[in-house]
């Protein structure tokens, strides 16, 4: 049976690899974990079909190609995981960078090994990949909409569990930029938080009661909501599911005194509407909650 090799080992794994992960903003140790339970879910008893009908001395080079067009992303995780199913025995090369943008044939990575432990790797690798290619790309039409605004694209904490690090990471490379990431590093009062509070301000003034010095975005649905924190001095303030008309209203209002975010709802084909109220930031939760994968493949190469 084929099973995962000694070299699964966090110490074992290629030291360069490592630290490319880790200065992409991943935690490589808690990654070679997850990649390491990815691995157990698909090789419970070995990889039954590839052991039957390939000799295991057989030896070859696979692509790993982008069959459409699109941005990737998520190629360091999928050659980790080549890594922890062939230890040193894989060589990985022509492996484009993380944020590349790709066209249709364009081969992504390469990789030569053992043909068994390649197919044994290849759909885990290609799982990772493509969801996260899936991520960038989606982010890259968003920055791409909004090209020449002043705008910016943030994602949300609308992420698959456990793979928050890595949907944020695969926005980075699409060149959207991260909202909080967790419910501990920025306070973020929604519409729940104010209902039980009694109101925009007194929720805003718990929080920074609570936690002095930490950042705190206040979300509004109204104008007059948006008045009474710009007079207690909120800094951010989150516009939701507003019409664009109120949106360009809640930007005069405000003038410059606190950076705004408009969410709810909205479209890449709003995209524009959206950012020529002036608005600083528009948050899109579908950049991670509802990403399409993106069309990767790994192909043998038949020499």
């Amino acid at each position: 049976m084929t099973t995962l090799l000694s070299t699964t080992s966090y110490d074992a794994l290629p030291g360069d690899l490592l630290a490319e992960l880790e200065a992409g903003g991943l935690d490589p140790r808690a990654l070679h974990q997850q990649v390491l339970l990815a691995l157990a879910e698909d090789l419970p008893g070995g990889d039954v079909t590839s052991e039957a009908t390939i000799p295991a001395e057989a030896r070859g080079v696979a692509d790993f190609a982008a069959r459409e067009e699109g941005v990737v992303a998520g190629l360091g995780v999928a050659a980790l995981v080549l890594h922890l199913v062939l230890g040193d025995d894989v060589t990985v090369t022509d492996r484009v960078p993380d944020g590349t943008r790709v066209a249709p044939g364009d081969v992504v990575m390469r990789v030569a090994g053992p043909i068994r432990g390649l197919l044994t790797a290849e759909r885990t690798a290609l799982n990772y990949a493509s969801h996260l290619s899936g991520v960038a790309t989606a982010t890259a039409e968003w920055v791409d909409a909004l090209a020449g605004t002043g705008a910016r694209v943030l994602d949300t904490r609308k992420t698959l569990p456990t793979y928050r690090a890595l949907q944020k990471y695969a926005v980075r490379c699409g060149g959207g930029v991260n909202h909080r990431f967790s419910l501990s590093d920025r306070a973020m009062v929604k519409d729940n938080h104010v209902v039980a509070a009694g109101g925009v301000v007194p929720a805003l003034e718990a929080v920074r009661a609570a936690h002095p010095g930490l950042r705190v975005e206040v979300e509004v649905t109204t104008l007059e909501e948006l008045r009474e924190l710009l007079e207690v001095g909120c800094e951010e303030i989150l516009l939701d599911n507003m019409p664009t008309e109120t949106m360009a209203e809640a930007v005069r209002i405000t003038a410059g005194r606190a950076v705004l975010e408009a969410s709810g709802g909205l479209t890449v084909e709003r995209a524009r509407e959206v950012a020529a109220t002036g608005v600083d930031y528009i948050s899109v939760g579908a950049l991670t909650h509802s990403v399409r994968v993106f069309d990767l493949g790994l192909d043998l190469r038949e020499e």
